[in-house]
């Protein structure tokens, strides 16, 4: 058990050691405390949902892994959230997916309305926290030939715009119901395994579905769009309709929040080196942060140099107030809630690490050519006790502290998980 009285004498030092150099670790945490994290509903249960929970995965998802005590219902899975939001500093968002209702009606895709997420609604104003929102596109009879909203066929292209349709009416419910702007974001798995030969085509029934999901005109203090690009995925290795230049166009021209997924680029390429140019043509940007191990393969997220990368770029560039933070990960090879308080925390202290940057200093000596002080400065910052001002952090918002958190993971996994059917 952490000693708390020891974790503010470390803090008081840091932050001492940190003023030394005009960093002020107060106005950090409080910019830290202000950050919601959208955390995604989708780790808890393997990217199965409640509309058809025993079905086959389709569309380039793959969950690997059998892991004992995923939930296989709304209540065991919100369960599950509160044990998890419960070791995470601050006050959140939930990330849901549409097959994610709660309702004993049966109902389609299409069919979807805002009474089939109520106990949602009610759950996250009991927990104080907001609502995203995504449509789904993937995993049902309809993605049929690889193909949904580009696809050649009338039937399947309409189904999946009545889709989208109803899915801004539940995100904008999202929004006035809680009172925070509800994020539903489109993403599309279409796409070609083999070498096509109209590559138009396609792109222009994704434009034209498009432009008719979003026709109506919703009120953005309730609800914001984005879009989502893809490099390749399973059964769409050679062609993705939904590419990041489709996207990043459509977004521009249209006025929709464009989303990055760090996974959903080359393996060489990076979502960080993008964020400053996109920030200047784009309303906003969403962030899906992930950790691809050689393709999309959405691991866990660790502090990783391109999780520290993105953080900087963020917090560097003020951006702080026009990017959305969201997590889109699953692992079924470990514990679920463990890889939620995994993620996330990870997620906060990469921005942390970035707030207790003298970014105004250091942005002057670059100006002034004096590469030597940024260097110096940048190292010498890797040595900084960043950990302590995070331990301080995590005792202010009564959370567990360094490995506090993961035994009472454990001891939840005892006592429930490991006692589902």
């Amino acid at each position: 058990m952490a000693n708390q009285d020891q974790i503010v004498r470390n803090y008081e030092v840091a932050k001492e050691r940190y003023a030394e150099i005009g960093v002020d670790t107060e106005e950090a945490l409080k910019k830290l405390q202000d950050m919601k994290i959208s955390v995604h509903c989708w780790q808890g249960d393997d990217v199965k949902g409640f509309l058809n929970p025993n079905g086959e995965l389709t569309g380039g998802i793959m969950a690997t892994g059998n892991y004992p005590g995923a939930a296989r219902t709304p209540e065991q899975l919100r369960q599950d959230l509160e044990k998890a939001y419960s070791l995470i500093p601050g006050k959140h968002k939930l990330n849901l997916h549409s097959i994610y209702l709660d309702t004993d009606e049966k109902v389609d895709l299409n069919e979807i309305e805002p009474k089939h997420f109520t106990a949602w609604v009610d759950w996250a104003k009991e927990q104080g926290l907001g609502l995203d929102f995504n449509p789904t596109f993937f995993s049902h009879p309809m993605y049929k030939d690889g193909f949904t909203l580009a696809s050649p066929d009338k039937e399947v292209r309409d189904f999946w715009v009545e889709h989208g349709k109803r899915t801004r009416k539940i995100a904008e419910y999202f929004g006035k119901e809680i009172g925070q702007t509800s994020i539903n974001n489109f993403w599309i798995p279409d796409g070609f395994k083999d070498n096509p030969v109209d590559t138009l085509a396609p792109r222009q029934r994704l434009m034209e579905a498009l432009d008719e999901i979003f026709a109506e005109q919703l009120n953005e203090d309730f609800t914001q769009e984005a879009v989502e690009s893809k490099l390749f995925g399973i059964g769409a290795e050679a062609y993705t309709v939904g590419s990041h230049e489709f996207y990043m166009g459509y977004g521009i021209s249209r006025n929709k929040l464009v989303c990055l997924d760090a996974g959903h680029f080359h393996p060489t390429e990076v979502i960080s080196n993008k964020l400053s140019a996109l920030s200047l043509f784009s309303k906003g940007i969403l962030l899906h942060v992930s950790r691809p191990v050689r393709w999309d393969s959405d691991h866990v997220v660790i502090m990783d140099d391109e999780l520290q990368a993105i953080a900087r770029e963020i917090v560097r560039n003020n951006l702080l107030e026009r990017t959305n933070i969201g997590l889109d990960f699953f692992d079924a090879t470990i514990n679920r809630i463990a890889a939620w308080v995994i993620g996330t925390r990870n997620t906060q202290k990469a921005l942390l690490r970035a707030l207790l940057e003298p970014t105004a200093f250091l942005k002057q000596k670059e100006l002034e050519g004096d590469f030597t002080t940024r260097l110096a400065y940048t190292e010498e910052l890797k040595d900084f006790p960043f950990g302590d001002v995070w331990n301080y952090f995590c005792v202010k918002n009564n959370v567990p502290v360094g490995f506090d958190w993961f035994k009472e993971v454990q001891h939840y996994e005892k006592e429930i998980l490991l006692n589902r059917a």
